[in-house]
Parts: structure tokens; C-alpha cells; sequence
């Protein structure tokens, strides 16, 4: 209890004090639904800690016939297919940015590669620096990269010049849920079914990266 004490102090008796003005970009691909819900719980969060949000996904890279013979995410597809595929306008709008990906070999999916890859006219123009960022991870077994995931995707955000808004240790709820200091990560059996209880570590998630967000914007004023 001392090292929670000397962690925490009294944060689980503080009310999260609103956020105004922060725009939160929540930037997912999920193929069958998982970093789906991480990105809406992350927007719950977000929304609570007073930020308007946009949740996006990025394009779908895969042929037809690789979705069509998945019946899990070719629903998935359709089940979000009014979700809004995510524009450079969105990241130049942003002040504060969530990525919500599956691990592919321990590195983000192709998809999430490709649209990080087009932003390089932003970086040149510094239009990407100083944007508080955070990334939640998934895979189907609790050692299946998702750490990895996470911190290979923060590489690119060092290129930037961003600031990453770990979650770290700075809530208890973080030991609810599987513990992961570099981002919320999540295991998920064959069916889809999520193994830890994330959803209130992903909305404090959102709520920390709005809070920081918030602390860089007052800083360049």
C-alpha cells in the first residue's frame, strides 16, 4: 500500500477537472472489432475529460477475398462502414491523438504504416510537433507483441517532435487491468473475446492524453 500511496496520493478521491478546447483525434484499424471498442471507450474518455472527438479509421489495405472469407470482419467492416477514414486535416486539427491497433509481429498493421507514412508534409512543416499522443495495442495471447506494438509506433511519434502521454503508473486503475505503463493492451481468445477488463483503463487513457494535451496548449500560450 506504500508504493500505491506514493504512486497515486489521493488520485482515485480527485475528480478529473474538465478539459476545454482540446481536440482529440482517436485514429484506429481494427479488422474484426477489438481496437474498435478500445477507440469508442477511448472517446467516452476523452468526451468526459470535456475534449470534442473525432473517432477515425484508417483505410482498409486487404483484397476483398481476404475479407469476404473472415466472417468476423467482413461484418465488422459493414459494421463500420460510416465511420470516417481518417484525413492529414484530421492530425493538423488534432491536439491530442489516440492510436488503437492490432500487433502485427510485434509492429503496427500495414494500414496504420501506410497512413503514417503519408504524413511526411506535415512533419516538414512542424505541423505534427508538440501534439500530446498515446496507443493502445491487441493481440490473441498476453505475450503477442502488444508492447512492442505500442512502442514501435511511438518511434514515429518521436519523429514528430511529439510529447507521449503514457499512462504509466498514475492511476490505480492501471493494476486492473493488466498493468501495460506504455499504453492499455488487451488479450483476445479465438472468438473475440477480451481476456483483461480495460474499458475504464482506456477512458483514463483518453482522459490523461486530453490532460496533457491541455497542460502543452496553456504552455504555447
Amino acid at each position: 500500500m506504500g508504493l500505491l500511496k506514493n504512486l497515486f496520493g489521493n488520485s482515485s478521491k480527485k475528480e478529473t477537472k474538465e478539459m476545454s478546447n482540446i481536440n482529440l483525434a482517436v485514429i484506429y484499424y481494427s479488422s474484426t472489432g477489438t481496437n474498435y471498442r478500445l477507440a469508442k471507450w477511448a472517446e467516452e474518455g476523452g468526451k468526459a475529460a470535456g475534449a470534442e472527438v473525432k473517432v477515425l479509421k484508417v483505410p482498409e489495405l486487404a483484397p476483398q477475398g481476404a475479407i469476404d472469407s473472415n466472417p468476423a470482419w467482413k461484418a465488422h467492416i459493414e459494421e463500420t462502414k460510416d465511420v470516417p477514414e481518417v484525413s492529414l486535416d484530421d492530425l493538423e486539427w488534432a491536439d491530442a491523438i489516440i492510436f488503437s491497433v492490432p500487433t502485427r509481429f510485434g509492429n503496427v498493421p500495414a494500414q496504420m504504416k501506410q497512413f503514417l507514412d503519408t504524413t511526411g508534409g506535415l512533419w516538414f512543416n512542424g505541423k505534427l510537433a508538440n501534439k500530446a499522443v498515446s496507443a493502445m495495442s491487441s493481440a490473441n495471447n498476453p505475450h503477442g507483441g502488444q508492447e512492442a506494438t505500442v512502442l514501435s509506433l511511438y518511434t514515429t511519434m518521436h519523429h514528430w517532435g511529439a510529447i507521449i502521454a503514457s499512462p504509466g503508473y498514475t492511476d490505480p486503475v492501471q493494476f486492473q487491468s493488466g498493468g501495460n505503463p506504455y499504453g492499455v493492451s488487451v488479450t483476445v481468445d479465438q472468438d473475440g473475446n477480451m481476456q483483461e477488463n480495460v474499458e475504464e483503463a482506456a477512458k483514463y487513457q483518453a482522459k490523461r492524453t486530453v490532460q496533457v494535451a491541455s497542460w502543452i496548449k496553456q504552455g504555447n500560450q
